[in-house]
């Protein structure tokens, strides 16, 4: 198998997992901080599909920090086969989450003005906002983790 940035077992894949975690669990954090967020299903997908990815990333972040730690290699056909299904099933679930909450928060601050209508009201807008952007920062170090993956299984 080729050695490729992000593969698992190394350093790089360490920092992407890491990476995507930390994004994940700052959007979950941020979002749940928001009032109101649970009056839309959308912000309460994101919470959901950020958790999924938040454990993914962590669990392949234990398993390539034991790799590092006992200088085994996690490149076999089997672990990154199932590394490509985990990494894509994940990615597909997080971009659903970070786009239909993304969707959400504009419909709220651009078309119906409800962050434009009392001051109080306006934080919970910017936090929606930042929990959407830190998911979608989220969604692409697991988009760069899904390809990397994907071309190690080809190079089998």
């Amino acid at each position: 198998m080729k050695d490729m940035f992000g593969s698992p077992g190394k350093i790089s894949g360490l920092v992407l997992r890491i990476g995507q975690c930390s994004f994940a669990a700052a959007s979950i954090g941020v979002m749940a901080s928001a009032h109101g967020f649970f009056n839309s299903t959308a912000f309460c997908y994101l919470i959901a599909s950020m958790g999924l990815e938040c454990l993914w990333s962590f669990g392949l972040a234990c398993l390539d920090f034991h790799a590092l730690w006992s200088k085994r290699s996690l490149q076999n056909p089997v672990l990154v086969s199932l590394f490509v299904v985990g990494d894509w099933v994940t990615a597909i679930l997080s971009l659903a989450g970070a786009c239909s909450s993304a969707g959400v928060a504009v419909l709220y601050s651009r078309d119906l003005n409800y962050c434009n209508k009392t001051l109080p009201i306006s934080l919970p807008c910017t936090r929606f906002q930042i929990a959407v952007a830190f998911a979608f920062i989220s969604w692409f170090l697991l988009a760069v983790s899904s390809l990397v993956m994907f071309w190690l299984l080809g190079a089998v």
